[in-house]
């Protein structure tokens, strides 16, 4: 038995870890992070019904999470001595909570067990039914949980519960041993009685998501600080970081919102005043539905509802979450930049990209010396590292995805609980990004504020009367009502103001013509702002290229397949180029796919789309005459054409388009496309209330948070591989150089080892930077 049992490999600084040491760590990242208003928050959000019954419980799965890894094989492994464990690590503990003797001894306190166990068995998210507890080398493990270390730790979990005599423990885990299969059996079965007993109790329920939670982010604060500080700096990280003073509803004011309302009436060159919606935001409950036309205003409605949830709670984080990261970096760019560097943060899958990006063409937020770098944060601590921040703009998979158990996430639930949370652009959620949010609200106490122009019916009573029959007290309330909207003079007016005039076209072989129309639109003597969205990038290339070669000079284009540093300067010249800089605007021409439907704030006086579904219509609707800059009279002429091939999508997506338009052909408002499109869109299944990480007990296993197509697959080109390697030596981001191709286009060969899994290799001769990627 070696004099001292190892947590985790030897490091270069800090030198050994004990196991010891590490469970005690993480008890005290329990107490660390779990007190005053994170406590208070933690309890809400999980709808806890005893916050000490939580702490209890989490201070014993911290003492016993990593009980498993006094064997010997993780010893040899950490020591480098071999390379894979018989069993994992949380499988022995799992299973060393169900060997009768140390069942009989916890049982005679008031704990549940089989809470802890799903907590201990679940930290690493690695535990599938069908796999766990099955040795994957040899049927046999010394143990070492006779070592004094061990007896230390188990002396304080019965001095914790009130325990006697600690049990003898085996020395050997055999898998033909009877009493490992009876603890092997005696896990299965609880942990399918935990799984039914959860769907019953919704407080047992709680309970289980709470410490199963809280136990990944002790754990990762235990690891996190020793790896970086030292066991001995984990209270102080903790309050230096996470347990930031509460946000006032006045501090909102002065570092976003004044300086927005500065830099927008520098924009109008006049006063700045709030809309009807906007006065009335800070006044609303605290699970609100927002249904508001594009151009509304609904980002800076969102600012003032969070400022009535501080009135309200205590918090002491913001956080606005998008679906897309163009779009998060424009909320970015716009307000939470405003914030102060140390306070704010960008959290994206590419966040590192987009502010460097930033730190050479600064937006105004970020001038008057101010730094970039200082919004990032230290990338050793990974998640934990942005726990010290107040104010997000994210992805709305860096929040929510705990529901998917994917780690990063879990790590920061703490902050999540801390906040006021806003989701926006609810409607482009895909079913499982819908069916995840559904399973957010009906599980969890939490202020939120979901925000879209438009959205099904079958979507609305998902988010309203459905939740309320399901468990009352989580839908969310729609706003404006209908008698709302009677008040509202400012929204009211702009939802009713006929701001297109809607050509449907029929005809197949349209497009011919339609160029035709674009360039008579883009020419003189009236030279307008056209923008063409087509289905596909394949389609959107090829009319570029038709437009260039009529027009004789160059087409905006813009769609996903770019190189990132390439679709960033796409982007740029696309929004500059349709921008409203006068009272005529410059003549400008693009053709966009899907992307321009959110991530693009473009004002379009001709809009030519192919068909789509009927969201995604009134979303591209929405990309013209967006400000009723050109006047109350002034109409965008828009052309809606058929296709003769209809991917990507399929026939149940299309139902319904034709009289939908037919509806709206003429003449029309947003409210009119909203009405419609309450009437003409295609039923969806309602969304189940229930994600992986509400309804899972013993087992736990990551899954993707977003639908995979399996079409598409991400690349760097092949003439940018040295420059690719030479940043990752560098330790430098390479999101610039990724882009995403058909998987079919990508090479299959000649593929270097030190390129990371996850990326492809593609033939730099198919891609152009104005153009994008694709066949020629």
């Amino acid at each position: 038995m070696p004099k001292q049992l190892l947590a985790k490999s030897p490091h270069l600084d800090r030198g050994n870890l004990s196991l010891e040491q590490h469970l005690t760590d993480t008890a005290v990242a329990v107490r660390a992070i779990f007190k005053g208003r994170i406590l208070e928050n933690w309890s809400r959000f999980f709808r806890l019904k005893d916050s000490q019954v939580f702490l209890l419980h989490l201070t014993i799965a911290a003492l016993f999470h990593d009980l498993g890894k006094a064997n010997a094989d993780f010893y040899n492994m950490v020591q480098k001595q071999c390379k894979q464990q018989t069993l994992r690590h949380e499988w022995l503990s799992a299973l060393i909570l169900h060997l009768p003797a140390m069942r009989h001894w916890l049982q005679t306190s008031d704990l549940n067990c089989d809470v802890v166990t799903a907590a201990v068995l679940c930290h690493h998210l690695q535990s599938r039914s069908k796999e766990w507890g099955k040795p994957r080398a040899a049927s046999y493990v010394t143990l070492y949980l006779q070592h004094p270390e061990v007896r230390r730790i188990l002396n304080e979990v019965a001095n914790l519960l009130q325990l006697p005599e600690v049990p003898d423990l085996p020395e050997l885990w055999d898998a033909n041993d009877a009493i490992w299969q009876t603890a092997y059996q005696q896990a299965n079965r609880s942990g399918s009685h935990l799984g039914s007993q959860m769907r019953r109790d919704s407080d047992l329920c709680s309970l289980v998501m709470a410490v199963k939670a809280g136990l990944i982010a002790a754990d990762a604060v235990a690891s996190g600080v020793f790896r970086t500080r030292g066991s001995h700096a984990i209270e102080d990280w903790v309050d230096a970081t996470l347990h930031q003073p509460a946000i006032s509803s006045n501090e909102l004011e002065e570092k976003i919102l004044q300086p927005r309302y500065a830099q927008i009436e520098r924009k109008l060159k006049r006063p700045f005043e709030l809309n009807d919606p906007q006065k009335l935001a800070s006044g609303l409950g605290d699970r609100i539905l927002t249904l508001m036309a594009c151009g509304s205003g609904k980002t800076l409605f969102g600012y003032k509802w969070m400022q009535g949830v501080l009135d309200r709670h205590e918090l002491g984080r913001l956080i606005f979450l998008y679906p897309t990261r163009g779009t998060a970096t424009e909320g970015f760019r716009d307000y939470v930049a405003w914030a102060p560097e140390t306070e704010a943060s960008l959290l994206t899958g590419t966040a590192n990209y987009e502010l460097q990006a930033m730190r050479d063409n600064p937006p105004e937020s970020l001038r008057n010396g101010r730094t970039v770098k200082s919004f990032q944060v230290d990338e050793r601590m990974y998640a934990l590292g942005f726990w010290q921040k107040r104010f997000f703009s994210a992805t709305v998979d860096q929040f929510l995805s705990f529901l998917t158990h994917r780690y990063a996430s879990i790590c920061l639930l703490p902050v999540l609980v801390d906040s006021a949370l806003i989701v926006d652009e609810v409607h482009s959620f895909s079913e499982r990004m819908f069916k995840s949010l559904t399973s957010f609200l009906t599980h969890f106490d939490h202020p939120i504020l979901c925000m879209t122009a438009t959205l099904p019916a079958t979507r609305q009573k998902d988010l309203t009367q459905k939740r309320k029959k399901e468990r009352p007290g989580s839908e969310l309330l729609v706003f404006p009502t209908q008698d709302d909207r009677e008040t509202l003079e400012t929204l009211e007016e702009a939802e009713n103001s006929p701001r297109y005039n809607i050509h449907p076209i029929p005809d197949l072989n349209a497009r011919d013509r339609l160029i035709e129309t674009a360039i008579d639109a883009y020419r003189p003597p009236k030279p307008q702002r056209v923008l063409w969205v087509v289905n596909t990038v394949d389609r959107c290339r090829e009319i570029a290229w038709r437009l260039e070669q009529e027009l004789s000079e160059s087409v905006l284009v813009y769609h996903s397949r770019f190189r990132l540093k390439d679709r960033h300067d796409r982007h740029n010249e696309t929004v500059s180029a349709f921008a409203m800089k006068s009272d005529e605007p410059k003549p400008a021409i693009a053709v966009t796919t899907q992307v321009c439907e959110m991530s693009l704030d473009l004002d379009a006086d001709v809009l030519i789309t192919e068909q789509a579904p009927i969201t995604s219509l009134v979303q591209r609707f929405g990309r013209a005459n967006r400000h009723l800059a050109r006047g109350k009279k002034f109409q965008a002429q828009i052309y809606v054409y058929p296709t003769p091939k209809q991917l990507p999508y399929n026939d149940d997506e299309l139902k319904g388009v034709e009289a939908f338009l037919n509806e709206v052909t003429g003449i029309a408002s947003q409210a009119q496309l909203a009405e419609a499109l309450q009437k003409r869109s295609p039923p969806v299944h309602s969304a189940k209330s229930e994600s992986a990480f509400t309804k899972s007990s013993y087992w736990a296993v990551a899954e993707s948070y977003r639908e995979d197509d399996g079409y598409s697959i991400s690349v760097v080109l092949d003439r940018d591989l040295k420059e690719v390697r030479q940043c990752m030596e560098d330790k430098k981001p390479i999101d610039g150089f990724i882009l995403p191709i058909p998987r079919h286009l990508a090479k299959s060969d000649d593929r270097p080892e030190w390129l990371p899994n996850y990326l492809a290799i593609a033939d730099a001769n198919l891609y152009c930077e104005k153009m994008g990627f694709g066949k020629k």
